[in-house]
């Protein structure tokens, strides 16, 4: 079995055998993993990212590679982290969006990856974060995550990326599902997706007047872009316009207080993942079950049990 050192060596030869190795690992929160990301972690900082998401349905894929060619014919160097819903049965990833971006896959220049939500609620799987950091460390210019399209408020997604980019169509209703789903709260692009179908002016019009309600963000009006992601129709003017958030975002400093927040939602992140971890020890399992019988069997009551379980955690 390859040594961390062999293979933190090929990763910063760019090896991408490598880089999926170590994301692999990540992923799957092996061992090594903590000591992994540390080593990377000072490499980071330099790839802008995007997220993308909308109901499902909306072509997010397609709009994604086509988002990557523009990006390609800029010589960007470009990673795609492509969360699907989790297999209930394995725990991976039943969709397979490598398989719907054939396009880019074969080009040197990009790196795509599907990761199984594995019942992470938001739309984005725990380990995104680490695995957005690892292609970053790796030396990617943009980093594309595309999200589940839940259907809900996928706020993690604006937390993660710099710029959300939501994409709905025209059928009769998107955009309200879309409002209802928290989904134009977190835009900073709306993208119209197969604009050529009936109803695409209509949809624009309402989802600019939801958006005029809204009022602008830290001073930001977010821009409705019109596109037929499958013919490459209308995404340089889409791509256009993430690049000019990008350009106020860092003029306003706002990039900074975003990476900022980020830095503090990962230490949040940490800090509560391994007091969970400590909190249910073999020792607070073991007296968490006898508590059950007791609470059943009448002697105690759910409050009074939670009560010793925190005692045996301040005893500590």
């Amino acid at each position: 079995m390859i040594s961390t050192e062999e293979l933190l060596k090929r990763f910063t030869e760019g090896d991408r055998i490598a880089l999926s190795k170590i994301i692999t690992l990540v992923e799957n929160h092996e061992t090594s993993f903590p000591d992994i990301l540390d080593r990377l972690y000072p490499r980071t900082g330099k790839a802008y990212r995007i997220g993308v998401t909308g109901p499902p349905g909306a072509g997010k894929s397609t709009l994604v590679s086509a988002l990557v060619q523009r990006a390609r014919a800029d010589e960007k160097l470009v990673g795609v982290i492509a969360v699907d819903p989790s297999s209930p049965f394995t725990g991976g990833a039943l969709l397979g969006d490598r398989i719907r971006m054939q396009d880019i896959g074969v080009d040197p220049g990009v790196f795509v990856r599907s990761m199984a939500t594995r019942g992470s609620l938001g739309g984005l799987a725990e380990a995104a974060g680490d695995v957005a950091d690892v292609m970053d460390a790796f030396g990617e210019d943009v980093i594309i995550t595309e999200t589940v399209g839940v259907g809900q408020c996928e706020l993690d997604v604006a937390e993660a990326c710099y710029t959300t980019v939501v994409v709905i169509v025209p059928e009769s209703g998107d955009a309200i599902q879309a409002m209802k789903a928290g989904l134009m709260e977190i835009a900073d692009v709306i993208a119209i997706n197969k604009s050529d179908r009936e109803g695409a002016d209509r949809i624009a019009r309402q989802t600019q007047a939801m958006l005029e309600l809204r009022g602008e963000r830290n001073g930001w009006d977010p821009p409705v872009v019109c596109t037929i992601a499958s013919q490459g129709d209308g995404i340089s003017d889409l791509y256009g316009k993430i690049d000019e958030h990008r350009a106020f975002q860092t003029e306003s400093g706002l990039l900074e207080k975003h990476r900022r927040g980020n830095v503090e939602a990962t230490i949040r992140a940490i800090v509560e993942a391994e007091i969970h971890r400590k909190l249910w020890s073999a020792e607070s399992l073991g007296r968490l079950h006898g508590l059950v019988d007791e609470v059943v069997e009448g002697r105690t009551t759910p409050r009074q049990a939670s009560a010793e379980i925190l005692s045996i955690i301040d005893a500590r």
